[in-house]
C-alpha cells in the first residue's frame, strides 16, 4: 500500500520543472518546516490537525506547491491519502486530496465483504487573512488564515447508497474553518489552533451528518510542536469530531509526531495516532506516516 502511495507521489514530483526547485527566495525562502506539513485532507499543517500556514516553500513573492503521500496503519483498518498543494505568493492555497479507506479483515465483520474500501475526494482553498507566523517575531499576533474544504464521498463499491444505509444524510458536504499559527523562533516553538465547522462523519468517508445531528457544528483542532533543530519538529495534536451516527460512536483523534526536513525539498512525518472507536471497532491505535515533496 505505502508503496503504491510513494509510487505516486514520485510521479507527482517528477512533474515539477527543475527550474522551481531554486532556492531564489522567490519559489524557496521560507525557513525549513515554517511551510507545515500535510494534513491527511491534503492542506499544509499538521497531519491531523489545521495549521494556518499556506502550502509551499514560496514567500510573498512566489509560487510553491507540495505533493504528498500517507499512510495511517491501525489495527483493524488503512487509511491512505495522497494528493498536492499549491501555495500562490504566501497568500492562497488550493489543494485536493484522494482518501482510501480499507476495512481489511473488519469488513467482513461489519458485514461488507474483508477488504471493503471507502473513498473520499478532497478540494480545499485556504486565504490567510492576517498576520505572519514567522516573520511576525515582534508581535504575538499570529497568521490567521480561513479555509474550505468541499469532500465528496463515493461508499466503495457499492456505492452511496450504502452511505445512506449506514445513516448519512448526505454523500458530500463542505467544511469552513479559521485558524491561527505561530511560529515562536526565541522558544522554538509553534502552537496552532483551529474551530472547523463540519458535518462529516469519520472525516466524512462515512457521509454528512446522520439521524443525531443533520447541521454543522463547530469543532476544535489543536496543535503544540517544538523544534529540537531547524531540521526536526516533534509534537501533539487533538481534534474533535461530531457524533452524527448512532449506529457507531464517533471519538475525538490526538496524536504525537515527529516531522524530519531532509533538506528544503523533503521531509518525513511520523506519528503514533490515536483514532479511538471506528465504525463500532474498538481502540483504532496505530503509526501514522507521510512522505512529503514541496518546492
Amino acid at each position: 500500500m505505502l508503496g503504491r502511495i510513494a509510487v505516486a507521489l514520485a510521479a507527482m514530483l517528477a512533474m515539477i520543472p527543475a527550474s522551481a526547485w531554486a532556492d531564489d527566495g522567490r519559489a524557496g525562502g521560507k525557513l525549513l518546516l515554517t511551510g507545515g506539513v500535510t494534513s491527511v485532507e491534503g492542506a499544509g499543517g499538521g497531519g491531523l490537525a489545521t495549521w494556518a500556514l499556506i502550502a509551499g516553500n514560496e514567500t510573498d513573492a512566489g509560487i510553491g506547491g507540495t505533493a504528498h503521500a500517507t499512510i495511517v496503519a491501525l489495527p483493524d483498518f488503512d487509511l491512505e491519502s495522497f494528493g498536492a498543494a499549491i501555495g500562490l505568493f504566501d497568500r492562497v492555497e488550493l489543494s485536493y486530496a484522494h482518501q482510501n479507506f480499507d476495512t481489511r479483515d473488519a469488513g467482513a465483520a461489519l458485514g461488507l465483504g474483508r477488504g471493503y474500501a471507502f473513498a473520499q475526494h478532497i478540494f480545499g482553498a485556504k486565504l490567510r487573512i492576517a498576520g505572519d507566523a514567522v516573520w511576525d517575531q515582534d508581535r504575538w499576533m499570529p497568521q490567521i488564515a480561513i479555509g474550505v474544504q468541499h469532500k465528496i464521498a463515493d461508499g466503495g463499491r457499492l456505492g452511496r447508497p450504502l452511505l445512506k444505509a449506514l445513516g448519512a444524510r448526505q454523500t458530500s458536504g463542505t467544511d469552513f474553518y479559521v485558524a491561527a499559527t505561530k511560529v515562536l523562533l526565541a522558544r522554538s516553538a509553534v502552537l496552532g489552533g483551529a474551530v472547523r465547522f463540519t458535518k462529516a462523519n469519520q472525516l466524512g468517508l462515512l457521509g454528512f451528518g446522520g439521524d443525531r445531528g443533520a447541521k454543522r457544528t463547530a469543532q476544535f483542532e489543536g496543535s503544540a510542536g517544538m523544534l529540537l533543530t531547524r531540521r526536526m519538529l516533534v509534537g501533539i495534536e487533538y481534534r474533535t469530531k461530531p457524533d452524527n451516527l448512532t449506529f457507531a460512536q464517533e471519538d475525538d483523534s490526538f496524536d504525537l509526531f515527529a516531522a524530519w526536513a531532509f533538506s528544503r525539498n523533503v521531509s518525513l512525518t511520523a506519528a503514533y495516532a490515536d483514532l479511538g472507536d471506528i465504525a463500532t471497532v474498538k481502540r483504532q491505535r496505530g503509526a501514522f506516516l507521510s512522505l512529503q515533496g514541496a518546492f
